[in-house]
């Protein structure tokens, strides 16, 4: 019989084998803390908040949690350094977040893709229950913001689908709300590969199967929220970034993969016909932007889970956050990578800002080529997959400017643009009911679409090479005043 720790045929090219192994590599880097007592009504949806706003801040467990089982864990702010994000793909932790997503983006267009596998046994199997037996309440499920409609176990999760026509399966990230013991309910925003796939089944008069994984492998995750083409599995994304096929157990109800080190998952089925009360949730945008709805619930008719599991919170806030920190590195190399398939050359930088959710304010650094390149690589930009959702402003710098540095590129775009002839506005873009932005009506009736801006903030072509000078000091001239008059900057205190 295979067995999970069998089935590697290859050298694992990370340096650590699922969540639990990723967990112990955070302890020897002094990068991790346990935290006893927090209940899930306030006190870890308070800690994690101060813990996301803080850059330097450790991951955190939080464990004999008030009404939970001894063992049955919470683990935040996962990805809140660079350093954390660079363990995750087995890169050196030692990188800046400019230098660790070109590192993220060899990894991506070095990547070989190896097909999942099944095997028959996994620590996901520890324990089931199945049909009357299902109880999900024996998993502790915060509530993370102060104004949230109810408790989501479902924050850094996914959602496992599979699309009917191509039988390719999907690994998507969506809000879960716990609502009772076999029954949690889900949004998906329109044009999610999750709710393609759930509408198809729809159409047929089918229930869509569904498992929802609420901790485990955080690669697989990082997966999860990456906008991967249509028709790739993230698992066999993740298994050729380790080096191996991934190893996933089938589920007893539908069939779907799940993974074999998983640490909890919920498997069952979606009606088109069954909806419940869903949100408000404090999203990704900084705001409770879609209030409150039905939306489509999942009957739970199956749970795999390991002895003392973990459940993986993954909660927006108000941005910057852990969230946006994370998502800027990877979504930025993504960006790079899709704007170089559409041959727009001469891309320097690429910097999708933190504060802007790492969707609605991009940066792009050129240098320029030709007549018309600005706006060539603002539009593509704003179009490709990964910039369409959800984005607003697109600012094109040149290769002079740090787009990482929110001042930089503000100050660039502030003198090197004119309103009346440097923008250009593109309407009726694919949007999202989350954002804040978009009318009451237009929501209601599903208009969820808002236009965006591209800023060229590049000299102008035709007198580029008489534009005023900047008033920084060269290379040269930097490093000899920090060598010589470095220690003026250095605050000494002195005593009597």
């Amino acid at each position: 019989m295979a067995t999970f720790k069998t089935l590697s045929t290859g050298k694992n090219l990370l340096p650590y084998d699922g969540l639990r192994g990723w967990i112990e590599k955070l302890d020897e880097m002094g990068d991790l803390r346990i935290v006893e007592g927090a209940d899930v009504q306030k006190g870890i949806g308070q800690a994690t908040e101060l813990l996301q706003h803080h850059p330097d801040a450790p991951a955190v467990i939080f464990d004999s949690i008030p009404g939970y089982k001894k063992g049955y864990r919470v683990l935040c702010n996962m990805y809140g350094t660079p350093a954390r994000l660079a363990l995750t793909f087995g890169l050196p932790t030692h990188l800046n977040k400019s230098d660790l997503s070109n590192q993220i983006l060899h990894l991506i267009e070095n990547n070989k893709p190896i097909p999942h596998e099944f095997v028959d046994e996994g620590p996901v199997l520890e324990n089931l229950q199945i049909g009357p037996d299902v109880n999900v309440d024996i998993f502790p499920s915060p509530r993370w913001h102060e104004r949230d409609g109810g408790a989501y176990i479902g924050t850094g999760s996914y959602d496992i689908t599979r699309d009917p026509d191509s039988g390719t399966v999907n690994l998507g990230t969506y809000r879960v709300m716990s609502m009772d013991k076999k029954t949690v309910g889900f949004y998906i925003s329109p044009g999610k590969h999750g709710r393609i796939d759930r509408e198809k089944y729809w159409s047929r008069g089918e229930p869509c199967p569904t498992v929802i994984v609420v901790g485990g492998d955080p690669l697989l995750l990082v997966a999860a929220c990456t906008e991967l083409p249509y028709g790739m599995s993230e698992y066999d994304w993740v298994g050729g970034l380790r080096g191996y096929p991934y190893p996933v157990v089938k589920g007893r109800v539908t069939g779907l993969p799940i993974p074999a080190d998983a640490e909890i998952a919920f498997e069952g089925f979606v009606k088109p016909d069954v909806k419940r009360p869903e949100g408000p949730f404090g999203e990704w945008t900084g705001y409770y932007a879609s209030g409150a709805r039905e939306e489509p619930v999942l009957d739970i008719q199956a749970v795999y889970y390991r002895n003392n599991p973990i459940v993986t919170g993954f909660p927006p806030q108000c941005p910057p956050d852990e969230q946006q920190r994370f998502r800027a590195m990877q979504r930025s190399a993504i960006l790079k990578q899709e704007m170089e398939k559409a041959s727009v050359p001469g891309i320097t930088q690429v910097w999708c800002h933190e504060v802007g959710g790492a969707r609605m304010l991009v940066g792009i650094a050129i240098k320029q080529l030709y007549p018309g390149h600005s706006r060539q690589a603002g539009h593509v930009a704003a179009m490709c997959h990964v910039g369409a959702y959800a984005g607003k402003y697109v600012i094109v710098v040149d290769e002079d400017i740090d787009v990482t540095n929110l001042e930089d590129l503000i100050w660039a775009m502030s003198t090197r643009s004119d309103p009346a002839t440097s923008i250009d506005i593109i309407p009726r873009a694919w949007s999202t009911p989350l954002d804040p932005r978009i009318s009451p009506e237009d929501k209601k009736a599903g208009k969820n679409m808002n236009s965006r801006a591209i800023i060229d903030a590049t000299r102008p072509w035709e007198w580029k090479d008489q534009f005023p000078v900047v008033n920084r000091p060269s290379k040269e001239w930097r490093r000899e005043s920090e060598e010589k008059w470095g220690y003026v900057v250095n605050r000494v205190g002195k005593k009597g």
